[in-house]
């Protein structure tokens, strides 16, 4: 009798351990597998070809629905007409170069980010979209101008202080063969990689360090950049596709 009700006493005590270390694993565990994120994410991609947003897209779409984001992917501006819809994303990912918003799509866009929701993106999709828009810009936190030399090698270089930023954290400095952008940067992002200019292309600028990688924050929202991605190969670079990865999970919070 002592028996049964000690092996009785013994499974339930099993029991009980197993489910609070599932417990203290679960984030971790749906971290991996996406089946207790349950998040919404749109893409929305367009503008200029050059910077092969389609191909782009396709390389994080499917990897955000391994996660168990719920993706709806637009080609369209016009994805931004309805706020409501928009307040309920958790993260915008844009891939949209040199193109013209209009304002009620641009004023949805900049109050979702602002209640909330988060913002993502990287190269011309998200700092050369729409030049003509300040606000915009003020939102993102940086505008490109400028990269000398068109495509060329350069190092991307992981800022020491933020090293264990779970954006970069145990990535080492690497090296790019891509378009190395010179941008006017808000001196408010918190700036977790950059690059420096040798001077080759433009003597003038010899040594300036520019911001790479930055998060910030937009009203209550999460915007996160990265000017790496000119084309999709760029992806190619295991560090520049995690950096881009963990940038669009910490700006959905995530993480």
């Amino acid at each position: 009798m002592k028996k049964e009700k000690i092996s009785r006493f013994l499974i339930v005590a099993l029991s009980l351990f197993t489910f609070f270390v599932s417990l203290l694993f679960l984030p971790a565990f749906s971290y991996q597998t996406g089946s207790q994120l349950k998040k919404k994410a749109l893409i929305v991609w367009g503008g200029w070809e050059g910077h092969e947003p389609k191909k782009c897209v396709d390389i994080f779409a499917p990897w955000l629905v391994e996660l168990g984001f719920e993706v709806e992917i637009s080609n369209t501006l016009d994805a931004y007409l309805d706020l409501e819809k928009l307040k309920k994303l958790d993260v915008i990912i844009q891939v949209y170069t040199q193109g013209t918003i209009k304002p009620e799509q641009e004023r949805n866009l900049l109050e979702a980010v602002k209640s909330g929701v988060g913002l993502a993106g990287w190269h011309g999709g998200l700092a050369d979209s729409f030049r003509m828009n300040t606000e915009y810009q003020f939102m993102v936190g940086g505008q490109w101008v400028a990269h000398p030399g068109g495509i060329i090698d350069y190092e991307v270089n992981i800022v020491p202080e933020k090293k264990d930023d779970p954006i970069v954290k145990g990535l080492k400095d690497f090296k790019m063969h891509s378009e190395q952008y010179y941008m006017h940067v808000d001196p408010a992002v918190e700036v977790l990689a950059t690059t420096t200019f040798s001077g080759k292309y433009a003597p003038w600028i010899e040594g300036v360090v520019m911001p790479v990688v930055w998060k910030k924050y937009y009203g209550q929202g999460r915007v996160f950049y990265c000017s790496l991605g000119h084309v999709a190969a760029d992806f190619d670079v295991p560090e520049a596709r995690e950096i881009v990865k963990r940038g669009i999970l910490w700006a959905a919070r995530v993480f």
